[in-house]
């Protein structure tokens, strides 16, 4: 099978969030399976081109943009092995600090979907199946299925639409009908219309032959009102076509038995050097150095959607009761940096807290805490929480989306015993004292070491590799594929 993996970020070129790692992780299964598999993504300012070994592979041409015509070139990277990555060059759009978040992001994700399609008669090669992924490529299912619809050389091409977050949906005036070159005839309600604007996320949807989100509980809450984030009628109406598939992670990035940015390296028959880890941890956050106090970690954007609302209302009490540390890396809301800043003063001894972004000191966190917390209020999928379960640290979560589908409780029989097979603990209601009861447990089993071992051990048992994600993922795809192959023109 040839595919075109779309992405507005890839790990290692550019990354804000898990859609790189997952854009950076995915494909290279795909082509380790035997699937000529490839990249494409804008050539933004922050991308090294050197270190990555970029070189044009077409001459500049042009392609259409509202009115007018803008000029594009396709470069390429060999960077991931095996799977040649293609950025779309236009300096003017894309030659920028920062991917998003620009006022005028609307013409540049028109611009990038539009070349997308374009580029593919310029490089003599055309894909079975197009994976988009997120609002930023919402365009490209609708340009197949209207304006290119009668394309031969791209009529037949499947596409699968991942949502990875709803809740951010590229949401633009009205205008965008133009800039993109649709007719006016789509913009209702049942089609691109949304409240009067255009929405790149409901284009999407509506068009792609199939859709996959990244968790099978995710897949069913953004069906509710409470998760659908308006578009729950839309999500509803294509269930028929919506897969769940939980995201892996890539255990050749986040492994303790090689991780170069742990002091001491372990694994599941040593986890002897796991002590150093969290020694070393607690020494470079200025906290006691103390085998005895659970270290609960935290690497995370910090905001309410994340879960630091529920912080807010139990860590005073706990820091100034419980015997406990917490770390916690991350940037976002100037609120929540208020808040964390003003308690770590008041309790230096109990809480550290690093407001930036740390690649390495995230690694060290997973590596060296006991326990993991993602008190998240929706979590798509959620990372973390499988990044931590490979290092043996114990994750305390919300059970909603993803981190539902990862985490099992852990409980004991009141008698004692083992355990249900459980590596973590959970809690449901979005609450704070949910929250707390569940921190509670962790510290009630981290203080009865057979418990906490053999937790430790069901943590290190956990497997979240691609491999049966690609699988999934090329099933939705043959099913894509058909569709598109048979699926009436325009619609």
């Amino acid at each position: 099978m040839k595919i075109l993996y779309a992405s507005a970020e890839v790990v290692p070129f550019a990354k804000t969030g898990g859609l790189a790692d997952v854009a950076g992780a995915l494909p290279k299964v795909l082509a380790s399976m035997g699937h000529e598999t490839r990249i494409v993504m804008p050539l933004y300012a922050c991308i090294d081109r050197a270190k990555f070994g970029l070189r044009p592979v077409t001459d500049t041409f042009r392609i259409p943009h509202g009115h007018e015509s803008i000029e594009v070139s396709i470069e390429q990277s060999d960077a991931i092995p095996g799977v040649p990555t293609y950025f779309i060059r236009n300096d003017y759009l894309f030659d920028r600090p920062g991917l998003y978040g620009q006022p005028d992001d609307d013409h540049r994700f028109v611009a990038y979907s539009r070349a997308i399609l374009e580029m593919l008669p310029q490089l003599g090669w055309s894909p079975d199946v197009i994976n988009c992924n997120d609002w930023h490529t919402g365009l490209v299912p609708t340009y197949l299925k209207t304006l290119y619809a009668d394309d031969p050389r791209l009529r037949d091409i499947g596409t699968i639409y991942t949502i990875h977050n709803l809740a951010y949906q590229g949401v633009f005036p009205k205008d965008v009908m133009e800039l993109a070159g649709l007719p006016w005839e789509l913009f209702t309600w049942d089609r691109l219309e949304y409240w009067g604007r255009f929405n790149f996320m409901k284009a999407g949807l509506q068009y792609a032959d199939k859709l996959s989100t990244v968790s099978p509980t995710y897949a069913k809450e953004i069906q509710s009102e409470a998760y659908g984030e308006g578009l729950q009628g839309v999500m509803t109406y294509r269930k028929a076509d919506l897969y769940g598939i939980l995201n892996g992670i890539d255990y050749e990035v986040w492994s303790p038995r090689t991780d170069p940015d742990l002091p001491a390296h372990f694994s599941a028959d040593d986890p002897s050097g796991k002590a150093k880890c969290k020694a070393a941890l607690q020494q470079e956050m200025g906290l006691p150095v103390d085998a005895h106090v659970p270290v609960f970690g935290l690497v995370t954007r910090l905001s309410a959607q994340k879960g630091l609302d529920l912080l807010d209302a139990v860590l005073p009490a706990m820091l100034q009761k419980e015997a406990l540390q917490v770390v916690i890396l991350g940037t976002g809301d100037q609120y929540f940096h208020d808040m964390l800043t003003k308690l770590a003063v008041a309790h230096p001894d109990k809480l550290a807290v690093s407001l930036k972004f740390d690649n390495a000191l995230a690694h060290r966190i997973y590596g060296g805490s006991d326990a993991f917390l993602m008190p998240s209020h929706y979590e798509p999928c959620g990372l973390g929480q499988m990044i931590s379960l490979a290092y043996g640290t114990v994750p305390v979560v919300r059970a909603t989306g993803g981190l539902a589908d990862s985490v099992k409780e852990s409980r004991r029989p009141n008698n004692g015993g083992v355990h249900n097979g459980g590596n973590g603990f959970s809690f449901e209601p979005y609450t704070s004292r949910a929250l707390k009861m569940a921190m509670n447990r962790a510290m009630t089993c981290f203080a009865d070491a057979p418990c906490w071992r053999e937790i430790m051990a069901h943590a290190f048992q956990s497997d979240f590799s691609w491999e049966a994600s690609a699988r999934q993922y090329m099933k939705a795809y043959e099913s894509a594929i058909a569709h598109a192959r048979t699926r009436p023109v325009g619609v």
